[in-house]
């Protein structure tokens, strides 16, 4: 196909996915701030449970010394990553933290020496032109890349395809479709020359020849940055996106852009794509930059509970409150505050959660903003079928998940559902159905594993 066929196409697929909703995008608050850097805190909070798969094992103990950028923990297995220090100091303790999915886990404690420059040790810097595939996604994986939009799935494990898989294309994942969020769109305005340096070295990686970036059209400085600093000799195309959520989940990314479905239990890969974050993108530059590992992240703090709305470049295992306290502290009467977007985010009951590499954004909301408590018996309008882009009967899975029929609820596809918040979104009962829905997800993992 030529590149002017090929561009009709992408037009064609980009009208989007069907279903999904189209809440208030809310980033005027951020959208046109630069990033700044947060100071370094007194003490971090380094959970060893930072990305899917199994948590990292700690290296340390209580009283060692570590600078920024030390490995504390190593990978437990394929599907994990090691965690680096974010700053130097001595570690406090090994102890049970609050969790930012409101549980607790196992977590290192740096107290960060208020003293040091943070300059971290000198590092081997890989050349990606001369590593062979599997030694970029070696250099990938012991950086502790994982994807950074949320889901903090370990980006090596994309990039090393099962035998008999083929790729041929490289999905950037820049919709960046939850209300409030402008992290990913800030990296594209201020670093978009390191994202295509992060493209090329995934493409190397993967024995790609064409990569495409998907941003919503209410990113147009973002759009035209990216297109004016395309690398000549990259088959790279910046694909423009209706404003719709959910976007940027990577089934819908697909078939926006490239027309292809994800059959059920498949993955991307499986139909000739990765999809990667654009923020995990360019962290992996970094890394082949630098040599740096992933020990810090770009994080959105915003919404109408915050004095100071920022982008702010922010330690992993930096405490919720500091990150508050840096950006003035709260505002107005706030009901909420939720790590990542309202519409997939979680609420945290504790200001000493930390942020951790998949934490995008913090948005504190106002009562105003809040929705109403109160729940209401269903009405069976329907509207959370036409909400569903993933074409499931929310309302059949909510009675089940009220009278617990786990099973029968599996049998009606659960494992589909993504989470997405579309039906609890237009729902006038203030039924909230995806909450049911993660925790019947659990229930029913539970379960399997004591019948295995």
């Amino acid at each position: 196909m030529d590149r002017a066929s090929e561009a009709v196409q992408l037009m064609w697929f980009s009208n989007g996915f069907r279903h999904g909703v189209h809440p208030p995008d809310s980033k005027e608050l951020t959208a046109a701030v630069s990033v700044r850097r947060m100071p370094y805190p007194k003490e971090i909070a380094l959970p060893l449970r930072q990305h899917a798969g199994k948590p990292a094992v700690p290296i340390v103990k209580p009283g060692d010394r570590v600078e920024r950028g030390d490995t504390i923990a190593e990978p437990d297995g394929w599907v994990s990553v090691p965690i680096h220090a974010s700053a130097a100091g001595t570690v406090r303790s090994i102890d049970w933290w609050p969790h930012p999915d409101g549980t607790v886990a196992e977590t290192v404690l740096l107290e960060v020496d208020e003293f040091s420059p943070q300059v971290a040790r000198p590092r081997l810097v890989p050349r990606w032109e001369g590593l062979s595939p599997q030694e970029s996604v070696e250099a990938v994986r012991h950086a502790g890349v994982v994807g950074l939009g949320g889901a903090a799935f370990p980006t090596h494990v994309k990039l090393l395809p099962p035998e008999g898989v083929e790729v041929s294309t490289l999905l950037v994942n820049a919709a960046e479709c939850e209300p409030y969020l402008t992290t990913d769109h800030r990296i594209m305005v201020e670093y978009a020359e390191r994202v295509h340096f992060g493209i090329r070295v995934m493409m190397n990686a993967l024995g790609v020849e064409r990569t495409v970036i998907g941003v919503e059209r209410n990113k147009p400085d973002a759009i035209e940055r990216l297109r004016a600093t395309a690398p000549d000799d990259l088959d790279i195309t910046v694909e423009p996106l209706t404003v719709k959520y959910p976007q940027g989940y990577e089934k819908m990314l697909i078939k926006s852009v490239l027309g292809h479905d994800v059959p059920p239990g498949k993955l991307p890969m499986h139909v000739g794509v990765v999809v990667q974050n654009v923020g995990s993108i360019a962290a992996i530059a970094e890394v082949f930059e630098t040599g740096l590992p992933l020990i810090e992240r770009v994080v959105t703090v915003t919404g109408p509970g915050v004095a100071r709305p920022s982008n702010l470049i922010v330690p992993v295992g930096a405490k919720l409150r500091d990150v508050l306290d840096f950006c003035d502290g709260l505002v107005g009467d706030v009901t909420e505050i939720v790590f990542g977007g309202p519409m997939m985010g979680a609420s945290q009951p504790d200001l000493d959660a930390p942020i951790i590499k998949g934490t995008t954004g913090i948005v504190v909301l106002t009562r105003e903003e809040s929705r109403p408590r109160h729940r209401y018996p269903c009405i069976q309008c329907g509207r959370c079928l036409d909400a569903c882009p993933v074409f499931l009967n929310p309302s059949l899975l909510g009675r089940l998940a009220q009278a617990g029929r786990y099973e029968e609820m599996v049998d009606e596809h659960l494992d589909t559902c993504m989470l997405c918040g579309c039906c609890s979104y237009v729902c006038p009962s203030n039924i909230p159905l995806s909450q049911m829905f993660s925790l019947s997800k659990a229930a029913a993992r539970k379960r399997a594993t004591k019948a295995a």
